[in-house]
């Protein structure tokens, strides 16, 4: 009986971790963990790093942290624009498209890590 119910836990454990693994906002904040997380931070409140704090960017104009200094580049491009998926998608895939001279350089080529980090970046507000 209680092989039964070790195996029954084992078997609800896995299940739940193989969920987890395909919720495209858990593997978007893995994704933009490993990949972002070096330069930016997320939590509301937080410190920027070497690049501005994410938290809250959908939505938000390009740029526009008071208490984050810009590069000419990015301060160049920002007129107008506001963080949306289109836009996080354009900046994911070559930032200098977006923002030429600006101080970051980022490559994602696989649209779906894209559309995960994107997904992930649209939770934190």
């Amino acid at each position: 009986m209680i092989r039964i119910a070790n195996l029954l836990t084992i078997l609800a454990l896995a299940s739940a971790t193989a969920h987890a693994q395909q919720d495209p906002v858990a593997l978007g904040k893995k994704l933009t963990t490993n990949n972002c997380a070096v330069c930016h931070t997320f939590g509301k409140g937080e410190p920027n790093g070497q690049g501005p704090n994410l938290f809250g960017i959908v939505g938000k104009p390009l740029a526009s942290d008071p208490s984050f200094k810009y590069s000419a580049g990015m301060k160049a491009a920002a007129a107008g624009k506001v963080w949306d998926d289109k836009l996080l998608d354009a900046w994911l895939s070559d930032t200098q498209s977006v923002a030429p001279g600006n101080a970051m350089t980022y490559f994602e080529g696989d649209e779906a890590r894209r559309q995960k980090i994107i997904a992930y970046l649209r939770t934190l507000h």
